[in-house]
């Protein structure tokens, strides 16, 4: 299996396939070493990680380069989407590791619970395993991997094919900090190696991909209840209201539609605008994507590189020109670049798209903005909610509070005000979302959560006492039980004094 670098078509280096006897062996491998790792200390297993961030610190430039040789994406957004974001996520776990996995005391409220106390403890569930995609090679996989490691778990990690050296330069970095060779382990390999890792014996399945692949791994694990986290990307809808700054939107559209050449879950795929400032705004986006660079990522003047394969950019191809066929009108691009390589496709804005189009209802994953106009509030909210996908969206308006207001209405995971994908670079907040687009998060204190099992433990302090609802019924027990529900439930201090009353023979019953 070869890696190609999309700007230029070199390969890059030669791999071998894990097979599926590999896969077990290393899953194995990873629950004989996890216990070990999940007794270490908090502290211990934190301080590893610290020094994974200062390693990932030193070699910043070296893997921000990797990875756009690798993706192809801008140099520039290597570093600030990839690198910086998991530098960031490990600053999160390291500070918050110790609190996350303290023991939680839980009160009882209920009278007769009184003399117990309760904590939850949250457990390492055991071996993680993770299927990443190759849009963000570094940072989806590093931190999900960060938030299981910190929680003791141990991680086999299955890349993706377009994008293994990332993935292995990731293991050098973990493993030179300290982490066990067996507690993180790469596997490279295509379909079938996530499938064999699918069916080993992990605890849980963190997977980020296409629907239709989502949904066949939940059927499957659904056979043996394997607990999985699927990240199955977006069709984000962005809305400009009549009092927006169309410089600012415009801007935030153009971006949100190319960074990483369109690839990403987070992409601005479908753009309603106020139709009293439609015109307007395209001819503004037109104008900004006029300006913008398209090479090779690894030049620093770069704004969009390559897609990551020509299937890809194929998918796109065909979007653009159902649009075109029915009726949209194309304002810029839509076309292959061919003078500068097989992979790139150029910034394309299109207008005047509907509903029923390819292009507003199916994962495009490219250098597209598609724009619709749309009159009033109610309007732009039922096309905002029609699709399939859930993830993230947007609402741009000088009106915060018109914005926010707007933005309870609209069915995705996040939704930003006046700002796009930025939510993914927020440690602290969730990330994921509803529908089509998957289940579960990543991120923060919800990512830290699906790493763990929670359990309740319950400690009886009255440990020398029979309990009341022991063995013992009769007739006398049922009315004091009924007393003591009133005593608790009825309406009205004095229905709670005869409850109380008819309750007080209960402590002196013998039980068995």
């Amino acid at each position: 299996m070869a890696s190609v670098n999309p700007a230029t078509e070199e390969v890059l280096r030669e791999l071998e396939c894990a097979r599926d006897v590999d896969v077990q062996v290393a899953v194995s491998r990873a629950h004989a070493a996890q216990a070990a790792w999940a007794e270490m200390s908090v502290g211990k297993r934190v301080g590893i990680l610290r020094d994974f961030q200062r390693l990932l610190h030193e070699r910043k430039t070296e893997v921000a380069r990797l990875i756009t040789r690798e993706a192809g994406k801008p140099y520039v957004e290597a570093l600030l989407t990839e690198v910086m974001v998991v530098l960031d996520a490990a600053r999160y776990v390291i500070e918050n590791a110790h609190p996350f996995l303290r023991d939680e005391p839980l009160p009882h409220g209920g009278i007769a619970m009184k003399t117990k106390r309760g904590v939850l403890v949250r457990e390492p569930r055991g071996v993680i395993g993770i299927i990443a995609p190759w849009n963000y090679p570094f940072s989806i996989p590093a931190t999900e991997t960060l938030a299981a490691l910190a929680t003791g778990n141990a991680v086999v990690l299955k890349p993706s094919e377009f994008t293994s050296l990332v993935a292995l330069e990731l293991e050098s970095l973990l493993h030179a900090a300290g982490v066990p060779k067996l507690i993180f382990q790469v596997l490279v390999g295509d379909g079938a190696t996530g499938a064999a890792l699918m069916g080993s014996a992990i605890d849980k399945l963190v997977f980020t991909g296409s629907v239709t692949t989502g949904k066949r791994i939940a059927q499957a694990a659904a056979g043996r209840l394997l607990p999985v986290l699927l990240e199955l990307g977006g069709k984000d809808p962005m809305i400009v209201l009549e009092d927006a700054d169309l410089d600012v939107a415009s801007s935030g559209a153009v971006w949100g539609a190319f960074v990483n050449a369109g690839q990403a879950c987070l992409s601005v795929e479908r753009c309603y605008v106020a139709r009293g400032i439609y015109e307007e705004f395209l001819k503004a986006c037109v104008a900004k994507v006029a300006k913008l660079r398209v090479g090779d990522g690894i030049h620093e003047t770069t704004d969009v590189g390559p897609m990551i394969h020509e299937r890809q950019l194929q998918i796109v191809e065909e979007q653009v020109e159902d649009a075109r066929r029915r009726g949209a009108r194309v304002l810029a691009g839509g076309r292959r670049m061919t003078e500068l390589g097989a992979n790139f496709y150029a910034p394309t804005v299109v207008a005047d798209v509907t509903s029923e189009m390819e292009l507003m209802q199916e994962e495009t994953f490219g250098p597209v903005l598609a724009v619709a106009a749309f009159s009033g509030d109610e309007e732009a909210v039922a096309l905002a909610n029609d699709s399939e996908f859930g993830l993230a969206a947007s609402v741009w308006t000088r009106d915060s509070a018109r914005g926010e207001r707007i933005a309870r209405r609209l069915v995705a995971g996040t939704v930003m005000v006046n700002d796009v994908i930025a939510c993914f670079g927020i440690r602290e907040a969730p990330h994921g979302g509803v529908k089509g687009s998957g289940i579960g998060r990543a991120h923060g204190r919800f990512g830290m959560e699906e790493m763990v099992r929670v359990k309740y433990l319950d400690v009886e302090r009255a440990a020398g006492i029979k309990r009341v609802w022991w063995y013992g019924y009769g007739e006398k027990f049922a009315r004091q039980m009924e007393g003591f529900a009133d005593l608790q439930f009825a309406r009205g201090v004095w229905g709670r004094v005869l409850g109380a009353l008819r309750a007080a023979g209960v402590v002196k019953g013998a039980k068995l």
